[in-house]
């Protein structure tokens, strides 16, 4: 009779342990179904990234088509500056429409590291991940995965949060204290939405002509759903571009911002301002074991759109997208353009002393 009670319970435990891991199994599976089987896809939300003790918030729009084309629009809660990262059979681009001036390059672009608010990049990770961890979470799912942020060792894992229909409805980015350092909402994923054939084009974004309301409306009534058919046509792009010829033009440098961090044995040995068309030039140089320049000029709203070709790769920063190469970072920030520049320091002390400089409002 013990015997008999014995092996009710193993079997029990097994059939308990089975159904455990046909749970993750069958969740992770429906999941890769939705994103593989999606041809282009609209998502809406709030991305929140710590830096020190601020807290910077956007909006976040995304939209994407087969044949890796992505358009991201991120629009600063508290002074709606708007970037926009573009991906397209051309390349890649960082669109400020706020000053009608983007960064063209190639690169790898979203697929080179890990994406808060990239689907396809999102399923990458866990599916790679052979340690992952899946775990219920009331009514939700949890999965955490490393992180794969190569210019920023203190970001090594995320959670995952995912519905009981394996819609995904937040990712985590933590630090190797297990502290939250970026947080992305997802308020809404329409994984059957549909675009005009030009909307991933640049023009779009950069065409300041006026359009009606209706050229600005995305007809999405549900949300985390891939059954309804959504229509975006230049969606929420061109608001900071009908405004751009407002904007206060930034022709003096009235404060010099100086880096929060400075590497080891490293000091302030000169500061000069120069003129420049239409605009100023700040120069500081840092000298010491670990030497680097700081440039800081004023930028102005272009009256025919100004492509720059690059050379580098996008990073994420708290305060806005940056464009880093072997021996700079640069970036534009409330109409001032920053570059750090050293031959002696690596990617990721550059991006250190880049990230100490804020600049754009926060959110408290």
């Amino acid at each position: 009779m013990k015997k008999k009670i014995l092996f009710i319970l193993l079997v029990g435990v097994f059939l308990l342990s089975g159904c455990g891991k046909t749970s993750e199994s069958s969740i992770i599976k429906d999941l890769e179904k939705k994103i593989n089987n999606s041809k282009s896809y609209y998502i809406e939300g709030t991305l929140e990234i710590v830096n020190n003790e601020d807290l910077y918030t956007y909006d976040v729009k995304v939209s994407y088509a087969k044949g890796d084309n992505y358009k991201v629009n991120l629009t600063n809660k508290v002074n709606n500056h708007e970037q926009v990262i573009l991906r397209n059979s051309d390349g890649v681009y960082v669109v400020t429409p706020r000053i009608n001036k983007s960064f063209k390059f190639q690169s790898d672009w979203p697929y080179n590291n890990s994406q808060v608010y990239l689907l396809k990049p999102l399923l990458d990770d866990i599916l790679s991940d052979e340690n992952r961890t899946f775990t219920k979470d009331g009514d939700n799912y949890k999965i955490v995965v490393a992180a794969n942020y190569p210019n920023n060792e203190k970001l090594v894992k995320q959670e995952i949060l995912l519905d009981k229909a394996a819609n995904i409805k937040k990712v985590t980015v933590m630090d190797t204290n297990g502290t939250a350092q970026i947080t992305m909402n997802f308020d809404k994923i329409d994984l059957s939405s549909k675009f005009n054939d030009n909307y991933f084009d640049l023009k779009e974004i950069i065409d300041v002509k006026e359009e009606t309301p209706n050229d600005n409306k995305t007809t999405e009534n549900n949300t985390n759903t891939n059954t309804n058919t959504n229509t975006n046509t230049n969606t929420n792009t061109n608001t900071d571009k009908d405004n751009a010829t407002e904007t206060k033009q930034t022709s003096t440098i009235e404060d010099v911002i100086y880096p929060m961090y400075l590497p080891v044995n490293t000091y302030l040995s000169n500061k000069e301002k120069v003129s420049k068309d239409n605009g100023e030039r700040l120069i500081l140089t840092f000298d010491g074991d670990n030497p680097f320049m700081l440039i800081e000029e004023t930028v102005t709203y272009e009256k025919e759109h100004l492509i720059v070709p690059t050379y580098g790769e996008l990073e994420l920063m708290a305060s806005t997208v940056a464009i880093v190469n072997d021996n700079s970072v640069n970036w534009i920030d409330n109409n001032i353009e920053y570059y750090v520049v050293s031959d002696k320091l690596s990617k990721s002390e550059l991006l250190d002393i880049a990230r100490s400089i804020s600049v754009l409002p926060v959110s408290k």
